[in-house]
Order: structure tokens, then C-alpha cells, then sequence
């Protein structure tokens, strides 16, 4: 028997490398989603036209919009799954406790937030590459092809910031459901309602989201907003996940 403990760091860091290797295959995914999602994307996001003379002219503009949600719906996904059974006995194989398996996650999520955002704001560079050689449009843009450096990064760190987001909400999601699964059936019931209401004018809860979160143009307010969010989600998650151990 070994008279060594293990910090609580040393714990964490040796699940989330086990976790980073054992869970490669959604990486997998995210790659069948966003290809799946730039080949959507071909068809442009919106469209204008104009003639004069016997002259018709058409205008499809791009952009990596549709490349985000499928990540986001990646992201979303992966939580869910990490928080079912089958995945939480995997952190048995080590010393551990609950919270550390729960910090794990969450850095892996975070991990894999920052891959998905990477990957999704290259992606209309591929679908530009795709309309030169696989199309008879001609292609052009009203800026440079490529976009500055502070510009990318940018786009980077807001896409990471969505897609961490989407994960923190799938595993409160996940986590809920764990509880009972009477929550499979109340949640798409209550987010179905939402948009109910939202048609009928009722209720304005989307639309509320949607101005808190999408319509904010301060980077580092939209950044504050999207931390306190993510850090509600996953600390609801942590007190549920540990009750659940103690039973």
C-alpha cells in the first residue's frame, strides 16, 4: 500500500490527459459535422441580384456561420455524453472524487471548445478553395482574402467562446437528465414552448438570449457574460453530479 496521496491537481491533470486521449473520437465528428456543414455552406447564406442592359447579376455571400452551429451542436452533444454513466465510471479506473472527474471534464470541454472554434473559423477559406475549382462562379471578395491576424484571433476566441458555451448548457443538460429521465421529455418540452411563445408574441425569452448574448459588441463585456454563464451552468452541474454520488 502506498503512503504517497495525490494532489488534487496531480488527480485532475492525469484524468483530463487520459480523457484527451480516450475521447478522440468526437474529434472525429466535429470533422464529419463541419465538412457536412461547409458543404450546406456552398450554397451561400444569402443571395442578391441585379440586371441592366441583358446583364443578370448574382450575388451569394459566405460566411462560416453554419460551420459554428453544427460546432456548437457538436459541443452541446459531446457534454451530454460525457455526463452519461458509461463515461463517469470510466474516472474510476483512478484515485479520484467527484470533483476532480467533474474539473476534468470541464477542461476537457474547454479543450475541445478551442479546437472546435479553430477549425470553424478556417472553414470559409476551404469553401473558397471549394468554389474556385469545383464551380463556374466567379469568385470575388470587397476585401482581402485573407483576414488579419487580430481579426482571426478574434473570430477564434468569440467561435470558442459560443462553442464552450454550447458545451457548459449540454452538460447541465446531461446532468439534469441523470437525475431523471423524466427530464428527456421536459426540457424539448419547455424549449419547444419557448419558441411557442416567441411566435405568438407572448413570450420574449429567445429573443431576450438572443440580444444578451449574440447582439453584444463588447468583446470583453460579451466575454464577462459568457464566464459567469458557463461558471452557473458547470458549478449547478458539480453540486448536482456530487449529491448524486452520495446516494
Amino acid at each position: 500500500m502506498s503512503l504517497s496521496k495525490p494532489s488534487f491537481s496531480h488527480i485532475v491533470k492525469k484524468q483530463y490527459s487520459y480523457k484527451l486521449k480516450s475521447y478522440v473520437q468526437v474529434f472525429f465528428t466535429l470533422v464529419v459535422l463541419q465538412v457536412l456543414a461547409i458543404i450546406f455552406s456552398n450554397g451561400g447564406v444569402g443571395t442578391s441580384g441585379a440586371s441592366s442592359d441583358g446583364f443578370e447579376i448574382n450575388v451569394h455571400y459566405y460566411s462560416a456561420g453554419i460551420v459554428v452551429v453544427f460546432t456548437m451542436l457538436w459541443g452541446f452533444i459531446t457534454a451530454v455524453l460525457i455526463t452519461t454513466k458509461a463515461y463517469r465510471n470510466d474516472d474510476f479506473s483512478f484515485v479520484t472524487n467527484r470533483l476532480s472527474s467533474n474539473v476534468s471534464n470541464a477542461l476537457f470541454l474547454l479543450t475541445a471548445s478551442l479546437i472546435g472554434g479553430f477549425t470553424a473559423m478556417f472553414s470559409p477559406y476551404l469553401i473558397r478553395v471549394i468554389l474556385y475549382y469545383f464551380t463556374s462562379q466567379q469568385y470575388v471578395t470587397s476585401t482581402s482574402t485573407m483576414a488579419t491576424t487580430s481579426e482571426l484571433l478574434l473570430g477564434i476566441f468569440s467561435t470558442s467562446l459560443y462553442v464552450f458555451l454550447a458545451c457548459a448548457l449540454g452538460y447541465f443538460v446531461g446532468t439534469l437528465v441523470q437525475i431523471n429521465k423524466i427530464f428527456i421529455l421536459l426540457l424539448p418540452a419547455a424549449f419547444f414552448g419557448a419558441l411557442i411563445g416567441e411566435g405568438s408574441g407572448k413570450a420574449k425569452i429567445v429573443t431576450a438570449l438572443y440580444e444578451f448574448l449574440l447582439t453584444e459588441s463588447s468583446v470583453p463585456l460579451f466575454t464577462f457574460k459568457v464566464i459567469v454563464i458557463v461558471g452557473l451552468l458547470f458549478s449547478s452541474s458539480f453540486v448536482v453530479l456530487n449529491r448524486m454520488e452520495v446516494r
